[in-house]
């Protein structure tokens, strides 16, 4: 990503969110009849050539456009001190500056920015429940084998009801409400070629991760959303399919001349072909240089597993070097079958059982050419990238697997009616908030990681990540961004909106202004604060980028050093 790219992201995302923060305490200002002597967008000097600039005055405001639009300010009459009058403004009445407001109006001028960010995200969810927000639905996509969800007979296809008594309507409702029954019996209503049907599940306890990477104890059912591809793998020698000629990581794509999408729709259509004779699989197989396409003829056996292949949830792509993968021998091509004697039915389980082992050495089964082995595989702690272009230490052990999933059935959430949409939007926005604050409690605990912390290098490869991914991803970040900033301007942090508002609670308890002397060391220490705050997050960025990039510059560097 280059650096014009990075400063078109960080505008894209940062502008905006300035904007309506400084708008709020401008449209408050104004309200209140409080002077405003100057609103800017962007620190530093005025945009412009020459003799012209982005730079206007109307009805005693001068605004301006200024050449770094990552920040921004609204100036207002006596936020300095009492005296405040400069001779451009001589004809201003004494209640025009803002010290001369009540308390109620000061807290509500200096509320408005954060408020803004905050209401935000409430105005994005209305639009995006009036188009329509994409959602997963309430559908399996797969069931792993040996399975609590195997057990009771459920399949792909089912669409789940309720759970527990509780009706689900999208996905995550699901695995929210199963993960929070470890250990527990719980029933599951589900519809199946339009009857209702319903199932206990005697669910699994497992470690698990919370949305901050923390390890604890969740319900595991073996359900997902998403679709295995019929990719196949092939653990045995001597078997029907090996025999034919299948391959671990071929991509099945028709049966018999019937296109095939999924791992079911494979099974379906080559258990129809019966017991008798052969049956003609068209595959692709990804070759070193390109992808081949091949049709070979494999005995009818009736089933897959008959014939000898498995659904390839594991497949060893790439194996990262001086990892645990490395050192315990697993190699690119090798399939993985069992972790500590139970089957790996997805990717998704597998990566969840090694982030959260917590070290703890995992027993693996691996087949490779026709045979399988055992091995011991002790998950060290790595960095990963979160998704966000941000590192975060996991337990890892450093394979990179084939793509085996394809996108589980979607709908959209659609409530075009303003007296539903808003208070959905309220609590969209209130889950997101509630979460935020949570992760920072934890950071401030030192239970989450301090290298979580991003300055603008990081927002920028965040937003340009966004961005590339397109609108929604966009608007989701923007989201996320917005609600930051304004729960961070609340904090009682001198220099922030919280720490001015505490000092004008602090004035209008004791009925006199905070003396000089004290406002300015106030200021300060919450510059000070600030200042360390923003180094170790610029400090963060630096660290990730120096290690992303310290091969490349010592092998830039060695032919000039002769080491």
């Amino acid at each position: 990503m280059s650096a014009i790219d990075w400063g078109i992201a960080l505008v894209l995302m940062l502008g905006p969110l300035v904007l309506i923060h400084e708008l709020g305490h401008f449209v408050a200002a104004r309200l209140c009849g409080v002077r405003v002597l100057k609103f800017s967008i962007g620190f530093g000097p005025t945009v412009g050539i020459g003799r012209w600039r982005l730079a206007w005055t109307r009805h005693g405001t001068e605004y301006v456009i200024a050449w770094f639009p990552i920040g921004g300010f609204v100036k207002m009459l006596g936020e300095i001190s009492d005296d405040e009058h400069p001779p451009e403004v001589m004809d201003a009445a004494p209640d025009e500056t803002l010290r001369a407001k009540p308390l109620w109006q000061k807290l509500f001028i200096l509320f408005a920015g954060p408020g803004m960010n905050l209401l935000l995200p409430v105005v994005i969810f209305v639009g995006l429940l009036a188009v329509g927000l994409p959602r997963p639905e309430p559908v399996v996509g797969l069931v792993e084998p040996d399975s609590p969800a195997a057990r009771a007979g459920l399949a792909p296809g089912d669409r789940i009801l309720d759970v527990a008594g509780e009706p689900v309507r999208w996905w995550d409702s699901v695995e929210e409400a199963i993960r929070t029954h470890p250990g527990e019996d719980v029933s599951v209503r589900f519809e199946r070629d339009g009857k209702e049907q319903t199932v206990h599940l005697a669910l699994d306890a497992r470690s698990g991760l919370n949305e901050f990477g923390g390890v604890h104890e969740i319900g595991w059912a073996g359900l997902g959303h998403a679709r295995l591809r019929a990719v196949v793998g092939v653990p045995g020698a001597d078997t029907p399919a090996d025999r034919a000629g299948l391959r671990s990581g071929d991509r099945v794509t028709a049966v018999a001349g019937a296109p095939v999408d999924d791992w079911e729709q494979l099974a379906s259509h080559y258990a129809a072909a019966g017991r008798e004779g052969s049956v003609d699989l068209s595959v692709e197989r990804v070759a070193p240089d390109a992808t081949e396409s091949l049709t070979l003829s494999v005995p009818a056996t009736g089933s897959l597993s008959a014939l000898g292949v498995v659904p390839a949830s594991v497949l060893i792509l790439r194996v990262s070097p001086d990892s645990p993968a490395e050192k315990a021998g697993l190699e690119p091509g090798d399939l993985l079958l069992t972790a500590d004697g139970a089957p790996i039915g997805s990717f998704a389980s597998f990566a969840e059982m090694v982030r959260s082992s917590g070290g703890r050495t995992l027993q693996i089964t691996v087949a490779s050419g026709g045979r399988t082995r055992s091995i011991a595989i002790q998950p060290a702690m790595l960095e990963a990238d979160n998704g966000l272009g941000i590192p975060e230490p996991r337990y890892l052990i450093g394979i990179e697997a084939a793509a085996a999933s394809l996108p589980g059935a979607m709908g959209k959430e659609i409530e075009r009616n303003p007296l539903r949409s808003v208070p959905k939007a309220a609590g969209m926005t209130y889950d997101v908030t509630r979460t935020f604050l949570a992760g920072l409690g934890k950071l401030l605990t030192g239970e989450v990681s301090h290298k979580q912390l991003s300055g603008p290098i990081g927002i920028a490869e965040i937003a340009h990540k966004a961005i590339e991914r397109g609108f929604e991803a966009y608007l989701s970040m923007l989201v996320l961004i917005s609600i930051n900033l304004g729960v961070l301007n609340l904090l009682p942090i001198p220099v922030l909106d919280g720490g001015q508002a505490l000092l004008f609670t602090i004035e209008g308890v004791k009925r006199s202004p905070v003396s000089l002397r004290t406002r300015e060391i106030v200021q300060q220490v919450g510059v000070t604060v600030l200042v360390l705050l923003m180094g170790l997050a610029f400090w963060n960025d630096l660290s990730r980028h120096l290690a992303r990039h310290w091969t490349t510059l010592v092998e830039w560097l060695r032919p000039l050093t002769g080491l």
